[in-house]
């Protein structure tokens, strides 16, 4: 725990940090409430946009992870600078590193990995967005600390590169060649392969995927050397937009080649969904940094300030059941609209929390 100097922080990344973190604490539950209670094809199209989809193309939902990731990159040239210019050393540096990145795997398994069950039947070794979070940070933070940004932006194009390469040229067994259906890519043959009996058992792909979420963490590093730089907000901001319209769009075109996938975070999906990010990060940064009007961001700033917290506890305590116990009694009243009522609740119960830490001035950092 430890108390952080506001002017160390960059407002609209905090806030925009809370703006993705709400998401996963409340609006896909929302929507999907709101569905049940109203149940009409306006509601059944949002609450649509608030899930995944089941294989080709994007929702509004699948920004959720890769925001995570490209904030976090984006917060490297602030956090390793910093230690850098305090003349800590290389190998205390990696300390921190590797610390954070074990803390994260083992957060993820306790979230999604099964760890608690204490039952090597249902363990999963790579399963969650915590455990994606964590291999984006130590290779992004490592290349940060020893490469110009030039290289990186190679290192960049490199990952999406081999990682295309790796799902269309290898050959799966009884499958075939560069097939990106369930089941059947090279991606999920190699987790297959390494991972056995402790895989996840989803759709999703983990072990090669770490090319796609070092990428999208190294998208966000190179946001946060444009904010950090001494450029005029207003060109950064400019300039994030500009990136951002180029990414989707590049993500886009090269889709119709090899598709957009987010359960195996291809490297179409990469481009536009950092794209998407620098798109979000342009528009708060030129709201909150830029015109200054940041009063509105405070919900936002006590969620994103602990949003390590806030994820945890909101995968980890069923809140539902918390608020039920308490707001039972509003159901006789009303009727279908009981869900959207408890999702409300409980978001109240995680808010009310993170607001005491907020307003004891205490950062829950790894």
């Amino acid at each position: 725990m430890k108390e952080i100097n506001k002017a160390e922080r960059i407002a609209s990344i905090d806030a925009l940090r809370g703006f993705d973190m709400l998401f996963i604490i409340l609006l896909d539950h929302f929507f999907n409430a709101l569905n049940v209670g109203v149940n009409s094809p306006f509601t059944q199209a949002l609450a649509k946009q608030f899930d995944h989809p089941e294989w080709f193309g994007s929702t509004v939902y699948d920004i959720v992870m890769p925001l995570f990731l490209f904030i976090v990159g984006a917060a490297i040239p602030f956090a390793l600078s910093k230690r850098k210019q305090e003349s800590t050393g290389l190998s205390a540096i990696y300390v921190k590193l590797i610390r954070r990145f074990v803390i994260l795997f083992v957060l993820g398994w306790i979230v999604q990995g099964h760890l608690l069950d204490w039952d090597p039947d249902t363990f999963s070794i790579f399963s969650n967005t915590l455990q994606a979070i964590a291999v984006g940070y130590l290779f992004s933070g490592i290349f940060y600390l020893h490469f110009k940004r030039n290289v990186r932006l190679m290192i960049f194009a490199a990952c999406l590169i081999i990682y295309t390469l790796l799902l269309t040229v290898p050959n799966v067994p009884g499958v075939g060649r560069g097939v990106l259906l369930p089941g059947s890519s090279f991606a999920w043959y190699a987790d297959q392969v390494v991972f056995g009996r402790f895989q996840d058992g989803t759709q999703y792909t983990w072990l090669l995927s770490g090319f796609g979420f070092i990428a999208t963490t190294l998208s966000g590093v190179f946001a946060g050397e444009l904010i950090k730089s001494a450029l005029p907000r207003k060109k950064v901001a400019l300039y994030l937009l500009v990136i951002g319209l180029a990414g989707l769009a590049a993500g886009l075109l090269l889709g119709i080649w090899h598709p957009i996938i987010k359960k195996l975070w291809t490297s179409t999906f990469v481009l536009a969904s950092s794209g998407v990010c620098y798109l979000l990060l342009s528009l708060f940064y030129w709201i909150i940094d830029v015109k200054g009007k940041s009063g509105w961001t405070f919900p936002l700033k006590v969620i994103g300030m602990n949003a390590i917290v806030a994820y945890t506890l909101s995968h980890v305590i069923n809140f539902h059941q918390i608020a039920e116990m308490v707001l039972y009694g509003t159901k006789q009243y009303v009727g279908n609209y009981y869900y959207l009522v408890l999702t409300i609740g409980a978001f109240g119960i995680i808010y009310l929390i993170l607001w005491y830490l907020y307003k004891n001035k205490t950062f829950i950092r790894i």
